[in-house]
């Protein structure tokens, strides 16, 4: 028996090498031999750091006889989701139709065309109360594929009908049964009220989150409190009782992925990069907004479990931190987390999923090269930038198309999707702001404009302005089952979300009103439902709120010889640090003039006047006159 797996990019898929189920990886030939063979395919979805993927894998998957079972019976492929979201996103999507319960592993059970007739996610080797034995879950799909083939068939291409008809619409594991409508007009700020009195009204005021347990960080519904007045107060509340919850680990500063109990205590002891990155920036926001120390602190020690936990030797940062590890010989889950900073010296650490995903990595350069600047802090902005250096070198190819991810020299096969696109492009962005360097934010320009000319009006329902300019993954547009509009999020932005949350950026930025109009139109493909599911569209409704906010800049101007940390003599450009405005950038006068000549029409005719640091504090790029003490600042910024 070949093993496939053992050469994977995919820190997860080398994990089930040794396994004796014959494993393919994602591709074209999987599904040639189920159709060669006349047999179903199980496609078995799950990540490195999902405790459940590792539990199934040593009950299940390492067991001889259903091991052979599986191998006589049918073809297995195994998919990291993180490597392939589109695969996933697909297949999460078919398996709604057969359980309520959705996460991972998710196993699907799909004809040789691709398309899901059963699925469900763990299975244990005996049976459970309620639930089917993985034994008996293989005997009746078998006994269904070779005694009812025309009812099996029926199923799944009626469902493969429907949900490419619809342009796919499940929300998340947990809110499945949405569909994205299409373009209308925004939620007005009342619509915005109501939802922002919905999540007051979930929060649980004794643990602070939101309902009861499992209790997630929701980091992108907390972004969308902080953007509201009226949600900033429990955003902050909620923020605070986290960072002093066990949600957080004391020593190395990064958060689990969720607690099991309401309380915030027994996590899931997986670190997520993409968990980490966001609440880095929230933290950052909430010390703007607060001026406390407790942000602070908490955003500090996020910093430090990015740079000194996650980060790889290229600079780019690890997808996750796995949750079990061994401590003093004995195999064990969050037994290292238990440890004192000492005791931890002497032990290895759990080890990271190494894998380096575009789309994450750009969130943690968008939230560290908010974090370097906001707290003066250069070591976090050396820290972004080298790793958006890594990611425009190895993971953007000649022509411009992004890769999604790689591994040490090796990069993936996998189809880098939209959501890369568009977290790298806010990532450059706000480093770009950040240093000054209008070559980061040409860089975020180019791949924004590829995903407007890649954008294609495939679905009857839906009219997307982006389109992801690698294309569709291959294996399924070839089985007619690509999805033209995944507008789920959950724990992170869509890719959807993601671009056009860029796009606006580019307009506040260059005043070119395609990429708020493209911003518009993809937030008006969620209007109607994302109101009515904050914890599910967190991302989108924060965009939504800033394109409903007034639009506040502030540029900062010093004298040219300042380098990438211009002296602050007078303190003007500590004013800024400190302003939540729409968009706040630091730049010499040179650096200003480079913006202007690449289009960035925001800083065109923005001198440093009089030898100091001068600041302009436009609405709507209709600028004041400009200020060179932090007084005025302080007082200009308080009426805007």
């Amino acid at each position: 028996m070949p093993n496939r797996l053992a050469d994977a990019i995919s820190p997860y898929l080398r994990s089930h090498a040794d396994n004796p189920v014959d494993w393919h990886q994602w591709g074209t030939e999987a599904f040639a031999e189920a159709a060669e063979r006349d047999v179903p395919v199980l496609v078995s979805i799950g990540y490195s750091t999902c405790h459940w993927c590792h539990v199934m894998a040593r009950e299940s998957f390492s067991d001889p006889a259903l091991a052979a079972y599986l191998n006589e019976r049918f073809v297995s492929i195994k998919v990291d989701r993180e490597e392939h979201p589109d695969v996933d996103s697909s297949y999460l999507a078919a398996a709604g139709a057969f359980t309520e319960n959705l996460g991972w592993p998710l196993n699907v059970f799909v004809t040789p065309e691709g398309k899901a007739f059963y699925a469900g996610t763990y299975f244990a080797p005996q049976p459970l109360v309620g639930r089917p034995s993985f034994g008996q879950v293989l005997e009746a799909v078998t006994d269904a594929w070779t005694s009812r083939r025309g009812e099996v068939t029926e199923i799944a291409d009626r469902l493969a009908t429907a949900l490419v008809a619809v342009g796919r619409a499940p929300v998340d594991a947990a809110e499945h049964a949405g569909v994205a409508p299409p373009a209308v007009a925004l939620p007005d700020d009342a619509a915005l009220a109501r939802t922002v009195a919905e999540l007051w009204a979930y929060e649980d005021t004794t643990y602070g989150g939101f309902g009861g347990a499992p209790k997630f960080p929701a980091a992108p519904t907390l972004g969308f409190l902080l953007e509201r007045p009226d949600g900033r107060e429990l955003a902050l509340r909620t923020l605070k009782r986290m960072g002093a919850s066990p949600l957080r680990d004391p020593v190395e500063g990064g958060f689990f992925r969720y607690a099991v109990n309401r309380d915030w205590s027994d996590p899931h002891y997986e670190r997520m990069l993409y968990d980490n990155a966001q609440l880095l920036g929230l933290y950052t926001r909430a010390w703007v907004y607060s001026g406390e120390q407790w942000a602070r602190a908490v955003a500090e020690g996020i910093a430090g479990f990015l740079t000194d936990v996650m980060r790889m030797p290229g600079g780019g940062f690890a997808s996750a931190q796995d949750s079990e590890s061994t401590v003093d010989g004995r195999r064990t889950e969050g037994g290292y987390y238990a440890l004192e900073e000492e005791d931890r010296a002497a032990q290895a650490p759990p080890a990271r999923d190494e894998k380096i995903l575009t789309g994450w990595n750009g969130l943690a350069v968008q939230a560290l090269a908010r974090a370097g600047f906001t707290f003066d802090a250069p070591e976090l902005t050396a820290a972004a930038r080298r790793a958006a250096d890594f990611l425009l070198h190895q993971h953007q190819g000649p022509d411009g198309t992004l890769v999604r991810a790689s591994i040490g020299d090796r990069t993936s096969a996998a189809q880098a999707t939209l959501e890369d696109y568009g977290m790298f492009a806010s990532g450059l962005l706000e480093l770009a702001l950040a240093t000054g360097d209008a070559g980061y934010a040409t860089a975020a320009r180019r791949l924004v404009d590829s995903t407007l000319a890649a954008a294609t009006d495939t679905a009857p329902r839906v009219t997307p302005p982006f389109g992801t300019p690698n294309g569709a993954d291959p294996v399924l547009a070839a089985q007619g089952l690509a999805i033209a509009l995944d507008p789920s999020e959950g724990a992170y932005p869509s890719g959807l979300t993601a671009t056009a949350d860029a796009a606006h950026t580019l307009f506040l930025l260059t005043a070119d009103h395609r990429y708020l109009a493209a911003a518009h139109t993809a937030m008006g493909l969620l209007g109607p439902l994302a109101p009515t599911r904050p914890l599910a569209f967190g991302a989108a409704l924060r965009l939504m709120a800033r394109l409903a906010a007034p639009i506040e800049q502030l540029v900062v101007v010093s004298p040219d010889g300042a380098g990438d940390h211009p002296p602050d003599p007078v303190g003007l450009v500590a004013v800024a640090r400190q302003y939540a405005g729409s968009v706040v950038a630091s730049v010499t006068a040179e650096q200003a003039r480079m913006f202007a000549d690449a289009g960035f029409e925001l800083f065109a005719e923005r001198p440093s006047r009089d030898h100091v640091p001068t600041a302009y504090l436009c609405h709507d790029f209709v600028c004041r006159l400009p200020v060179t003490d932090p007084a005025s600042l302080r007082e200009a910024a308080a009426t805007a």
